[in-house]
């Protein structure tokens, strides 16, 4: 069995750096949201941007370009009657090399930008082509970039607060604990949670923090199930991520005596990946979200076959992108690609599932809730299919 100090260990390090990148991502939004955009001409083909992260010389950013453009150029296959012009510009996954290639592709003209990645880059790009009426679908999901011209694709925290702190209400856990990591990204997701416990209608009756460091987490774990005990909550909320903390604090709330069958353990991000997570102990029996797990298992099977490899965790963002533009551009208007189109309330189809772009450039997406059980995920509530069904 894979030891959880141990995963933490190398995690907590690894994560350090992860965290000091988000640090430098946050940049103050780059003003109000505008209502232009490019005009379309009926039955031509819509020019599209994708903004990768290749030519920086790391492997892992090659990797994830070729899966970002893979699976564009998936989603484009499939949407029948729309002709989309795609031109693919590498970044280096830098801000200042995004800006270049943003308003290279305005002047070959792009009508709209998917991607970068990042958030500076997202940032840089969105500035660079914000005059010229271009709007910007950016994989990243910092909210701290979001407006103006510039949206975000990413999976956000307020999002997944938002839907388990709903589905934690309405199956009678309510008083909640937020356990957070004592860091930029542990603030960002103990505010997010407090927000969905609030609009819930459920209630914070502690918060608990721990040094980002394995001696940290030791240090702290029977204070929090002290704090826990005490407020009388019937769930702790975790904010920490399978590549940092949460391996370890799982493992020591429970060895402490925070007995996960009385109290809930819900985290605030994806407890399946890597799956090997799985079968740590700490983590059974608790909640997380994630997108519709068949309709990712289609994407990734047609994805393994038309490319003979795996695609990356966000290829999916890719697919999405192209499938709202698709759908806009289906509909004939000239003016399909304005922010008011773009955020139409209906919302699009994708392979994460459903999902809409918010006025402010955030979005909201149909997530499922799943349980891990015996080493297993099972969903315990099913993503919603649309709009109007029940889990939003």
């Amino acid at each position: 069995m894979l030891s959880a100090f141990a995963m933490a260990r190398k995690s907590l390090v690894r994560t350090g750096l992860a965290v000091a990148a988000l640090a430098l991502a946050a940049c103050v939004p780059s003003g109000p949201r505008t209502a232009g955009g490019p005009m379309l001409d009926a039955g031509a083909p819509v020019a599209v941007a994708l903004l990768v992260p290749g030519g920086s010389g790391q492997a892992s950013d090659e990797l994830l370009a070729r899966s970002l453009q893979n699976a564009a150029q998936l989603a484009i296959a499939d949407l029948g009657g729309v002709q989309i012009d795609l031109r693919v510009y590498n970044t280096s996954g830098q801000p200042g090399q995004a800006q270049a290639m943003a308003l290279q592709a305005a002047e070959e003209g792009a009508q709209i930008i998917l991607g970068p990645v990042f958030a500076q880059e997202a940032n840089a790009a969105g500035v660079a082509v914000a005059s010229r009426g271009i709007n910007v679908l950016s994989f990243s999901n910092n909210p701290d970039i979001a407006g103006r011209n510039v949206f975000v694709l990413g999976p956000t925290f307020a999002n997944t607060a938002e839907r388990l702190a709903s589905y934690a209400v309405r199956n009678g856990k309510s008083r909640i604990m937020i356990v957070s990591d004592r860091n930029q990204a542990g603030t960002v997701g103990r505010a997010a949670a407090e927000r969905g416990i609030r609009a819930a209608g459920g209630s914070v009756v502690a918060t608990g923090d721990y040094e980002f460091s394995q001696n940290g987490v030791v240090q702290a774990a029977p204070a929090i199930v002290q704090l826990a005990r005490s407020s009388g909550a019937d769930a702790v909320f975790l904010t920490a991520d399978t590549a940092g903390a949460l391996p370890l604090v799982t493992q020591l709330l429970k060895e402490s005596g925070l007995d996960p069958a009385v109290t809930q353990y819900i985290g605030l991000t994806r407890w399946d990946i890597p799956a090997a997570t799985l079968a740590l102990p700490g983590v059974q029996g608790g909640w997380f979200a994630l997108p519709d797990p068949g309709l990712y298992a289609q994407f990734q099977s047609r994805y393994q076959a038309a490319f003979g490899e795996a695609p990356h965790p966000i290829a999916g963002l890719a697919y999405d992108g192209i499938a709202a533009i698709g759908a806009l551009a289906k509909q004939g208007k000239s003016d399909a690609l304005t922010a008011n189109a773009l955020t139409q309330n209906s919302g699009f189809a994708g392979v994460n599932g459903v999902f809409r772009l918010r006025s402010d450039g955030t979005n909201e997406r149909g997530l499922a809730v799943a349980q891990i059980r015996d080493n297993q995920i099972v969903v315990i509530d099913p993503a919603p299919r649309s709009f109007a069904g029940a889990g939003f």
